[in-house]
């Protein structure tokens, strides 16, 4: 078994990243119980803080990058990179034609 951590955006288009973010964690073979609500920054916190922490265990992390870059996925790149974390970049659908909106 290989520990990850995903990265994918969540603020924002909050109804559609959390169905992303199920389909990403589906995607890990990790069915979740429920995602905190970024919404509450006590919560949005909390998820951060546990993403470092789990970070510290994980073998590599993994970027979903079809809707885009959060400053947040950004925050998590930079912290895998500086504890020597492999990063693994992936998309569930198809990479848009160069050139495509």
């Amino acid at each position: 078994m290989i520990l990850v951590l995903l990265e994918s955006p969540y603020a924002g288009y909050v109804e559609r990243n959390l169905a992303y973010a199920r389909a990403c964690m589906r995607d890990c073979n990790f069915t979740p119980a429920g995602v905190l609500d970024d919404d509450l920054p006590d919560e949005r916190e909390l998820g951060i803080r546990a993403g470092f922490a789990w970070g510290r265990k994980a073998e590599r992390t993994v970027v979903y990058l079809d809707h885009g870059m959060s400053r947040g996925m950004e925050a998590g790149i930079q912290v895998a990179k500086m504890e020597g974390r492999p990063i693994e970049h992936r998309r569930l659908y198809p990479a848009p034609a160069h050139g495509a909106p």
